[in-house]
């Protein structure tokens, strides 16, 4: 049972999004706010990921070191032009057979992006999503959106609403709740800025 929150919760339908319920969604990260949606195994926290202030907000809830940068959502492989400088054979490889999906690329970022985004490393990690609420989100901002885990950093992510603890229930302004998750590991991360590209984490997709 969720307790008393001042989160807003909206319940969402997994499959078919509500058109209303996406466009608040939409409008609360456009504002700065933060998002609480599913993807395809956790549920994620979602900010404008181009707002320093906002990616500030989700590192303040999560209790994130610093040093640890977070990954986007974007809604095609156009918008990568807003995000990385460079993107390797390798990358196109992987993006045509996984995307979308649970694979994250890390690519050079562009030195324009919040510094806070990339946590200084110079790279960045993109993910085109296949939840349908995460999909219909991310094109409803029309802007790339964080998708760090909904949790306190060295806790487990949450499948579920209900695992939320009251220190995210207190500081996210709004919750898709679209159910039960599939859970599990998460996307898997491959960084294609060396070669050969490295798993820096093993997740759903084998190696």
């Amino acid at each position: 049972m969720i307790k008393k929150t001042k989160s807003l919760i909206r319940k969402i339908n997994p499959v078919f999004p509500e058109s209303h319920l996406i466009e608040e969604a939409a409008l609360f990260i456009r504002e700065g706010k933060i998002v609480a949606f599913p993807t395809q195994f956790l549920y994620g926290l979602g900010a404008d990921a181009l707002n320093k202030n906002a990616v500030d907000k989700i590192f303040n809830i999560k209790k994130r070191n610093l040093s640890n940068p977070i990954l986007v959502l974007i809604k095609n492989k156009e918008e990568l032009t807003k995000l990385v400088k460079h993107i390797p054979d390798t990358a196109i490889s992987i993006m045509n057979r996984f995307w979308p999906g649970g694979v994250t690329i890390v690519f050079e970022a562009k030195a324009d992006l919040p510094v806070n985004l990339t946590a200084g490393t110079g790279k960045i990690g993109v993910r085109i999503p296949s939840h349908p609420v995460s999909v219909a989100l991310v094109n409803g901002v029309d802007l790339p959106i964080t998708a760090t885990s909904a949790n306190i950093s060295g806790f487990p992510g949450c499948s579920v609403i209900s695992d939320f603890g009251a220190e995210l229930l207190d500081e996210i302004d709004l919750i898709l709740d679209a159910g039960i998750l599939k859970g599990g590991k998460g996307s898997t991360v491959i960084d294609v800025t060396v070669n050969p590209p490295k798993i820096l984490r093993q997740g759903e997709i084998a190696l």
